[in-house]
C-alpha cells in the first residue's frame, strides 16, 4: 500500500494543501470534535528510513517544550507505510513575509517581536533544548500581534557540535563546529532583531563573507538607534559567555532597555504596529489560504510550503525554506474548530498528551477611526458625516488628535490635527485650504498649491523644463529652499522634503512634487502639509505629516519599505523643529 492511500484514523480528509517527492499535506478534519488539522504524511520509500527518524527527532524535541509562543505538537504516527505528523497551526504570517512586504519594523514592533519568540526559546532553553535555526522564517505573526516560534527540524539538545543552521543568523560557535547552547539562540535573534530595524542582515555577501563576518568583523551596532545598541552588541558577542546566558535573560534585558528608550507604554504600541503589518497579509493566512477564511485556522498554502510544492512560493509560510528532505516540518498543524473542542491524542510513545482547547483565531482589522466633518466654504452647508477610516500602519493616531475631512466632493481631501480644534475649509481660483486651529497652533494642508516648480524644486527635471521652454516663468537665479532635508519616494518625478517653515516660524512643512498636475508653464506642488505645534504635541505633527506623504505616495504606488523610510525620517526630524 503506498503512501497516499494510507489515512491516520480519525480523521476525515477534507482537500489536499501540497505535494512534495517524500510526501503530502492534507486538511483534515477530527471526526469526534470537528476541529480543522493538517496532516503531514511522509512516504517511506524502500529501505530509506532516514526521512522517518529525522522526523521522529524533530517530534521528540518539540513534545519537550510546552509554551503559547512554541507550536505545539500534537502526535507523531508510524506505520509500515510511513510516518505523519500533526501539530498547531497559527493563523498569521511568518516574519520573513512581513519584512518583505513592509520592510524595516518600528523599533517597538521589532522589539515585540523579538520579547514573544524570545519567551518561546527560553521554554525550550528549559528543557534543554536549543533551536539552531531562530530566522524571521521560523517566527510566525498572528493578526493579534503575538509571534509564535516554530520549525524544531534541526534543534538539538545543549552540548551538540553538529554544524547546522542558517548562514545568516548562525553564531561564531556554529561556524567553528562548537557546541550549541541557549547563547547560540540569542545570537541568532539578536541577528533577527537587527534585520527587523534596519531592514538588512548584519553580514551579507556571499558564504565566505557572511562566515567571515560572524566570526571576526566588528558587530554594525552604529546601524541601528542609539538606545538599542547595547542590546545589539551584547546579544552578538563573538564569544557565547559575552552575550546573556538565554532567551530568559536576553528577555529580561530587552524589557529594561525597550522601557527606557520607548516608555512604559512601548509593548502596547508594538502590538497595535505589528497586527497592523499582519492584519494587511491577512490574504496569505492559512485558512484564506485555503478558502476557509473566517473558520478558526489551519493550512492552505503552508502545506505546500512544507512539501516544497510550486505553491511554496506563495502563502503563509512560502519563504520558509523548510525542506521535507529533512522532515522539518515545524509548521503542520491542528487549529480550531467548534468553540470549546478538545483532541486527545498519543504521542509515539503511547502517552497521552494534553488535551489542547481549540479556539477560534479571526484575523482582527485595524480599528477604523471615525473621520470629524471639516466644513467647506464661506457660508457652509450641513456636514455630511464622514465615513470612518483605517489609517495606514506607518500612522499612529495620539490620543488627543482626530482625523477631519473636507466634506466637498470636489475637495475630498482628509488631514490630522488636535482634537479640540475647529477645521475649516476654502477654495478659490484653483487654490484651497483645509485647517484645524487651537490656540496652541495648527495645522493646515493646501489642497491645490498652484505653484512653480523652481520655486521649491528649482533642481526637479519639471523646474529644468520650465526654463528649457519658457525662461520667464523659471528664472535661472532659483535657488533650493534653505534647510531642506529630502525624503525619498521611490518614485521616478516624484520628489518630497521637509523643511522648517517661516510662516509661522518654526513650523515644520512637508511639500511633495508630484508630476503630471500643470497649468500653462506653472507645474502644481502639491499637496502641502505645515504643522505649527509646540514641541510637546509633535506626535501630532508626525501624525499629520505621514499621512498625508502615505497616502500621496501610496496611492502614486511607492512601495510599502519607501512608505515605512519616510515615517522614520518624519518622526526623527519634526520634533526638535517645532516651536
Amino acid at each position: 500500500m503506498d503512501g497516499d492511500g494510507w489515512r491516520v484514523s480519525g480523521f476525515t480528509e477534507i482537500r489536499e494543501l501540497g505535494t512534495g517527492a517524500q510526501g503530502r499535506v492534507v486538511l483534515a478534519r477530527h471526526e469526534e470534535s470537528g476541529t480543522l488539522a493538517a496532516i503531514k504524511y511522509l512516504t517511506r520509500a524502500d529501505g530509506d528510513t532516514e526521512a522517518v527518524e529525522r522526523l521522529r527527532a524533530e517530534a521528540r524535541m518539540l513534545a519537550r517544550v510546552s509554551d503559547p509562543h512554541v507550536v505545539r505538537l500534537y502526535r507523531f504516527v508510524t506505520s509500515e507505510h510511513g510516518a505523519a505528523i500533526v501539530m498547531e497551526a497559527v493563523d498569521g504570517v511568518s516574519l520573513r513575509k512581513v519584512l518583505d512586504t513592509h520592510g524595516a519594523l518600528d523599533p517597538e514592533a521589532a522589539l515585540l517581536v523579538l520579547k514573544g519568540s524570545l519567551r518561546g526559546l527560553a521554554a525550550a532553553h528549559a528543557v534543554g533544548v536549543v533551536h539552531r535555526d531562530y530566522k524571521p522564517a521560523n517566527v510566525i505573526v498572528r493578526a493579534d500581534g503575538l509571534s509564535k516560534l516554530v520549525n524544531f527540524g534541526v534543534a538539538a539538545l545543549a552540548g551538540s557540535r553538529e554544524r547546522s543552521g542558517t548562514p545568516a543568523y548562525m553564531a561564531p560557535e556554529q561556524w567553528a563546529g562548537g557546541p550549541a547552547s541557549p547563547a547560540t539562540d540569542v545570537y541568532a535573534a539578536t541577528c533577527v532583531f537587527f534585520e527587523c530595524v534596519t531592514g538588512h542582515r548584519p553580514y551579507r555577501g556571499d558564504r565566505t563573507a557572511v562566515m567571515r563576518g560572524h566570526l571576526h568583523d566588528p558587530i554594525p551596532v552604529e546601524e541601528v538607534a542609539e538606545p538599542l545598541r547595547p542590546l545589539v552588541a551584547r546579544g552578538m558577542a563573538k564569544d557565547p559567555a559575552g552575550r546573556p546566558p538565554g532567551a530568559l535573560a536576553l528577555a529580561e534585558e530587552l524589557e529594561a532597555a525597550a522601557t527606557a528608550a520607548y516608555g512604559p507604554d512601548w509593548e502596547q504600541r508594538g502590538v497595535r504596529m505589528l497586527a497592523a503589518g499582519a492584519a494587511a497579509l491577512a490574504a496569505l493566512f492559512p485558512l484564506a489560504a485555503a478558502g476557509m477564511a473566517g473558520a478558526g485556522g489551519a493550512a492552505g498554502s503552508a502545506g505546500a510550503a512544507l512539501t516544497g510544492g510550486a505553491a511554496a512560493q506563495t502563502g503563509l509560510l512560502g519563504a520558509a525554506g523548510v525542506k521535507v528532505a529533512a522532515a522539518a516540518l515545524g509548521t503542520a498543524l491542528v487549529v480550531a474548530g467548534g468553540a470549546g473542542a478538545a483532541i486527545a491524542l498519543r504521542q509515539s510513545g503511547g502517552a497521552a498528551a494534553s488535551p489542547p482547547t481549540a479556539t477560534a483565531t479571526t484575523v482582527q482589522p485595524v480599528v477604523p477611526v471615525a473621520v470629524r466633518a471639516c466644513p467647506f466654504g464661506i457660508n457652509p452647508g450641513p456636514a455630511a458625516s464622514p465615513q470612518p477610516v483605517r489609517l495606514p500602519r506607518q500612522v499612529r493616531l495620539p490620543e488627543d488628535a482626530a482625523v477631519y475631512e473636507v466634506s466637498d466632493p470636489y475637495q475630498g481631501v482628509r488631514l490630522i490635527g488636535p482634537a479640540g480644534g475647529e477645521c475649516t475649509a476654502d477654495g478659490g481660483s484653483g487654490v484651497g485650504s483645509a485647517s484645524v486651529n487651537t490656540d496652541a497652533g495648527d495645522v493646515y494642508v493646501e489642497l491645490y498649491s498652484r505653484s512653480y516648480a523652481c520655486e521649491y524644486f528649482p533642481d526637479s527635471a519639471q523646474a529644468a523644463e520650465a526654463r528649457r521652454t519658457n525662461p520667464g516663468w523659471c528664472p535661472d537665479s532659483s535657488e533650493p529652499v534653505p534647510d531642506r532635508q529630502d525624503v525619498p519616494t521611490g518614485l521616478q518625478g516624484y520628489q518630497a522634503y521637509l523643511a522648517v517653515g517661516d510662516q509661522p516660524p518654526g513650523s515644520v512643512t512637508l511639500r511633495m512634487l508630484v508630476p503630471g498636475h500643470s497649468s500653462g508653464q506653472q507645474t502644481a506642488i502639491g499637496p502641502m502639509i505645515t504643522c505649527a505645534l509646540p514641541r510637546s504635541r509633535a506626535e501630532i505633527c508626525i501624525a499629520a505629516l505621514t499621512y498625508r506623504f502615505v497616502e500621496i505616495m501610496g496611492r502614486a504606488g511607492a512601495s510599502q519599505q519607501v512608505l515605512d523610510r519616510a515615517a522614520r525620517q518624519i518622526r526623527a526630524y519634526v520634533p526638535a523643529r517645532l516651536r
